[in-house]
């Protein structure tokens, strides 16, 4: 599996899941303190990108995500540079 197949995978995951139970799967993988950084960080960035509304309240869980995606990517991609 490509990771483009593995992130589009994942998407499909997430599209499926209810706000509760994102909520539930990001605080059982995620550590609190990363929670709470992506949860200010996309709040600030949010309001000074001009982003508003709905959009703005999804905006923590999208980062959570692209952070999870980087994770497993890391996890996945054999590390040659000891080679």
């Amino acid at each position: 599996m490509t990771l483009e197949e593995m992130a589009w995978q994942f998407a499909e995951v997430f599209e499926d899941l209810g706000v509760d139970s994102i909520n539930e799967m990001l605080a059982k993988n995620v550590p609190m303190d990363t929670l709470e950084f992506f949860k200010t960080y996309a709040e600030d960035f949010g309001k000074s990108a001009g982003i508003e509304g709905a959009a703005l309240l999804r905006l923590p869980n999208l980062m959570l995500i692209g952070y999870i995606l980087r994770i497993l990517e890391d996890r996945l991609i054999p590390d040659h540079s000891d080679s």
